[in-house]
């Protein structure tokens, strides 16, 4: 049965699309680390754990779901997209033990139907509470993208989706199309997810709501026997979708990779169901856009307010289960407040140390929020055992920060000496640019100057004599 939904609003045609994107990212396992180690042990991360952690999640999850992801668009032609982002300390893990996922992304690049977001380097919570560190975060994690894939990505993804209107300004001064972030229903009100918004301090930053349901349906409940939905197929899963209004274009479906293969197991058929999805699709006159596209070529129906941070985590779609509690606060606080000292010491072991503690899942091992759902604490037995393990590892860090820039230097030479970095920054920044200017103005140039070129050799080639009519006439009278 066929469901082409289309309508008009203003003279202009539209029908629906799916915009379906993936998270990878890799918890970095800390080790124990004991009080008596603080001052004689610098290395804080247990590396069998991570080793196996992401070789079970690349075997389990993401080379198969990849591969599927990749079939679907030579099945689908342009027809099929999907979208990914990827944390900085997620690539470094798959470069050192799992680097044929990187290859296989690298695959997905070159069809040209996907597209790569950006998001902090660390998957940390700096957009909270340092704009500059944040901002440092994110354009760290571009250039790895960049580096990987060939592209700089021009929609943003925060960690956990996590958004504020003051988030979104930032991002938009970062000169960013569009953000991701949760169709939260305290801020939607009676506001449908189904549209593209923009941030209310900046009109040109572009909104991608996720729909919560449609998204948790398959990451969160596709194999549960006791949903009154199972089995979920792909035919009855458009239906849904072909089901809303009319009015209704944009469904965004946002989940991390690991859900196909971890969270739901290959044995529950997730990727047959998602390989369908396509097909269905067609059939309804549904499409697929990236986020890009939908930030690119959709209008905005209005600002979306968003005064306090909000994330896909828990019930309460906050940031209560990083920062709820007050052992959270305080490892939350304690670490941010050498935040500016770790920026100018630039010491390379120190910001990768840096990275690595930023990390939400850090904050997240210490919730004592009861509805935390699929919280494996690892080697914690405790909350309190999280943050034990954890102050004494930032102990330790900001001991060997203090030594590179000690606690003695005040407050107002510190700001000083960030004055100039930023100064600094700036006019790099400007230097970077008028480079890029003046290249793309010598290859004009230089354009130009091969056309001249070979317009004047073209008149200076000797023309071809000829035949004299004397000679022709001879010739024939000869025959």
């Amino acid at each position: 049965m066929v469901f082409p939904l289309r309508g008009i609003r203003g003279g202009l045609t539209f029908m629906k699309t799916i915009c379906l994107y993936f998270e990878i990212h890799q918890i970095i396992h800390l080790k124990r680390y004991r009080f008596f180690d603080i001052g004689a042990d610098h290395y804080y991360y247990d590396d069998y754990e991570n080793e196996r952690s992401i070789t079970e999640i690349a075997e389990r999850s993401y080379i198969p779901a990849l591969n599927t992801l990749l079939e679907m668009i030579h099945e689908n032609g342009k027809f099929f997209k999907v979208a990914f982002s990827i944390s900085g300390v997620g690539m470094e893990q798959l470069e050192v033990y799992a680097p044929q996922v990187i290859e296989k992304l690298q695959q997905l690049a070159e069809t040209g139907c996907v597209e790569f977001l950006a998001e902090p380097y660390s998957h940390g919570l700096s957009s909270l509470v340092n704009d500059e560190c944040f901002i440092a975060d994110v354009k760290k994690q571009v250039a790895k993208m960049k580096e990987y894939f060939g592209v700089e990505p021009k929609v943003l993804r925060n960690s956990s989706l996590i958004y504020s209107d003051e988030i979104g300004l930032t991002a938009s001064q970062m000169g960013f199309k569009g953000m991701l972030t949760e169709g939260a229903k305290h801020i939607l009100g009676w506001k449908s997810p189904h549209y593209l918004y923009h941030c209310a301090l900046a009109p040109q930053l572009k909104l991608l709501l996720r729909d919560v349901k449609l998204s948790d349906d398959i990451s969160l409940r596709f194999n549960n026997s006791d949903w009154e939905g199972y089995p979920l197929f792909a035919d009855n899963y458009m239906d849904e979708i072909a089901s809303h209004p009319e009015e209704s274009q944009i469904i965004n479906i946002f989940m991390e990779l690991s859900a196909l293969g971890i969270a739901q197991p290959l044995s529950s058929n997730i990727l047959e169901f998602l390989r369908a999805l396509p097909f269905c699709a067609k059939e309804r006159g549904i499409t697929f856009s990236t986020p890009l596209e939908l930030c690119m070529k959709t209008k905005s129906v209005g600002a979306l307010d968003v005064p306090n941070s909000v994330s896909w985590n828990d019930e309460e779609r906050d940031v209560s289960t990083w920062l709820g509690n007050p052992m959270q606060r305080e490892a939350f606080n304690k670490l941010y407040s050498v935040a500016d000292r770790v920026r100018i010491a630039n010491d390379p072991r120190i910001n990768q140390d840096w990275d690595y503690l930023q990390a939400s899942n850090n904050f997240r091992f210490m919730t004592t929020k009861p509805s935390n759902v699929g919280l494996d604490r690892g080697i914690y037995s405790s909350p309190f055992d999280a943050f034990t393990n954890y102050m004494n590892i930032l102990g330790d860090f900001i001991n060997r920060v203090n030594r590179l820039y000690p606690e003695e230097i005040d407050n107002e030479e510190l700001n000083s000496l960030l004055t100039t970095i930023r100064n600094q920054g700036d006019e790099i920044e400007m230097k970077e640019k008028e480079i890029v200017r003046l290249k793309t103005k010598i290859a004009k140039i230089e354009a130009e100057s091969d056309k001249l070129r070979a317009k004047i050799d073209g008149a200076k080639a000797p023309k071809k004599p000829a035949a004299k009519k004397s000679t022709a006439k001879k010739a024939a009278k000869a025959e």
